[in-house]
């Protein structure tokens, strides 16, 4: 379990955090820009002081500010070096527990992944390795698992890269290098700070999967920060919503989709219900799926999946269809029987009706005149119809990580 109690006072803004996430996995700081969820990360690793903080990672506490009374100094270098790291001594006396960044053994990704120009690809990684035998000291390794070299470099296709210098790589590429020496510096935690924010789309869509790779073969819990809900929507496991230096809510992603603040970050159109189901059927040759989603069946869009996968897929409100009435007739595939559990004014003369479909949520986006002509009211036995080419689902490898 990673628990986070954080307070940090800076430039007329005020960072009051509070979150506790399950171990191993992915967790999401999601928010707007500004909003704190790198301050967050920097003081989880350490390179920033919080004026009050208590953080714990599977049962060791890495910091408890309780009675401090003086503060850590740390070296710039740790940044430059890709992990929460020092390279100086210089603190004052204190009381209560603060692992220096050092010691937390947390690797660290940053936006525009910060090389050291003058080594190779090979060299940048063997860095992460020398790192890994300073670094590893203080903290519990109960949890850890040996990373190789040569692993690293198959997993995140780095191979044809090993000899070249940063400025011969793509933005993608050299995200793939620093998640690679992060990971080669043996962590017990990732932090990943906006990764994906300086590339383009086609970049970004090059990295995703590596990412996805990450999630799914090493047991290593990360902080994935970012602004892009897509990201989250593909790597997450568990979700904190932030705003304004506070947490919104927190929860698994199908919870917080559901959150009604959720809509003022990433817009109308965006919102919508993640579900989480097991794939029962594979159409392999039109890259279809069917994929159990509470009590029915969802045929959704979806590549490299087989029998028994778990995948997340969201359906957008927008793309909802909700009839009083069994369908017949129509080129829409998809029909779950639902119950009407709640309904919420939405902007634009829209209603918001949440959906139960034996298990799971959905929500449709309806005009008011639809719910008077419908009778649409909590308790109401419903059809939800969704269009097969509206879903895109997204694979977790690992059985019971959804």
């Amino acid at each position: 379990m990673l628990k986070v109690r954080v307070v940090k006072q800076r430039d007329g803004f005020k960072l009051d955090v509070n979150f506790e996430a399950p171990t191993p996995g992915v967790v999401a700081l999601f928010g707007r820009s500004g909003c704190g969820k790198t301050t967050t990360i920097d003081i989880i690793s350490g390179l920033l002081e919080a004026d009050e903080a208590r953080i714990e990672l599977d049962g060791d506490v890495l910091e408890d500010t309780s009675a401090r009374t003086g503060r850590d100094t740390r070296a710039d270098t740790a940044k430059a070096a890709g992990t929460a790291a020092v390279s100086g001594a210089g603190s004052r006396a204190r009381t209560g527990i603060r692992v220096p960044p050092e010691r937390r053994r947390i690797g660290y990704v940053f936006q525009d992944g910060r090389l050291f120009p003058h080594m190779s690809v090979l060299r940048n990684l063997r860095y992460g390795m020398t790192r890994a035998g300073r670094d590893a000291r203080g903290v519990s390794a109960a949890s850890s698992q040996k990373i190789e070299l040569e692993p690293i470099v198959s997993l995140l296709g780095l191979e044809p890269l090993l000899q070249r210098r940063p400025y011969q790589l793509s933005g993608g590429e050299k995200q793939r290098v620093s998640l690679g020496r992060a990971l080669l510096s043996q962590p017990r935690m990732l932090l990943l700070d906006e990764p994906l924010a300086a590339l383009d789309a086609a970049r970004r869509e090059e990295v995703l999967p590596y990412l996805e790779r990450l999630r799914d073969n090493f047991s290593i819990p990360m902080v994935y920060v970012s602004h892009q809900f897509d990201e989250v929507l593909r790597l997450a496991t568990h979700v904190v919503l932030m705003d304004g230096g506070h947490v919104l809510a927190q929860g698994t992603l199908n919870e917080v989709s559901l959150v009604p603040a959720l809509r003022d970050i990433v817009g109308a159109d965006s919102v919508g219900a993640v579900l989480d189901g097991v794939v029962r059927g594979v159409n392999a040759s039109a890259g279809m799926a069917d994929l159990q989603v509470g009590a029915g069946v969802l045929n959704v869009s979806v590549r490299g999946v087989g029998v028994g996968e778990h995948v997340r897929v969201q359906l957008l409100a927008r793309d909802i269809i909700l009839a009083v009435e069994a369908p017949r007739g129509l080129s829409v595939r998809n029909e779950l029987r639902g119950v009407v559990v709640a309904l919420a004014d939405d902007e634009d003369e829209a209603v918001l009706v949440t959906v139960n479909v034996g298990g799971a949520n959905v929500l449709s986006r309806v005009t008011r005149s639809a719910v008077g002509s419908l009778g649409l009211r909590i308790g109401l036995a419903v059809w939800v119809l969704v269009k097969a080419v509206s879903t895109r689902g997204h694979a977790f490898r690992v059985s019971g990580r959804v």
